[in-house]
């Protein structure tokens, strides 16, 4: 179906007003000495010395959060929660709301996190390896060094 937008003849209005289209042009207005001022929060002030514009504030809710939680629930993502007291839990995240998670893990029972209680998450993947000290790996190889200074393999 073909719609057209009807709208009125421009040439029809002037000349019920008095005007022909093309025969009277309209005058101009001339400005003669300094432009009105714009108020200085409108964003026609002039940028530069005495402007008092101001900053947008951010958004209050970027729903990253959000974002990174749904991501993770899709990808079904091994995760470590650890807690304030630095108790560490393993799981998969099932659902959030905005003062939970449900963190589901494997031979143990599901657990419902409350968010306050926790420091921070991370990938299980991402997860440091085991550290070692030079001292045990020297008896290993047999090597001279006298500092026990701790490694990441």
């Amino acid at each position: 179906m073909n719609r057209k937008l009807i709208r009125p003849d421009f040439h029809e209005i002037k000349e019920k007003l008095g005007r022909s289209p093309k025969t009277q042009p309209e005058p101009k207005p001339q400005v003669t000495g300094p432009l009105p001022e714009a108020p200085p929060g409108s964003p026609l002030a002039p940028q530069g010395m005495g402007s008092a514009r101001r900053k947008i504030a951010p958004p209050e809710q970027t729903n990253a959060e959000s974002f990174y939680y749904l991501k993770q629930m899709q990808a079904k993502t091994p995760m470590v929660i650890v807690l304030q007291n630095d108790e560490k839990l393993r799981g998969v995240i099932e659902w959030y709301d905005k003062h939970c998670l449900k963190i589901n893990r494997i031979k143990e029972p599901n657990l419902l996190v409350p968010k306050h209680n926790i420091k921070y998450i991370y990938k299980q993947d991402e997860e440091p390896r085991i550290r070692r000290t030079r001292g045990a790996k020297k008896d290993e190889a047999g090597a001279a060094q006298e500092h026990d200074l701790p490694l990441y393999d």
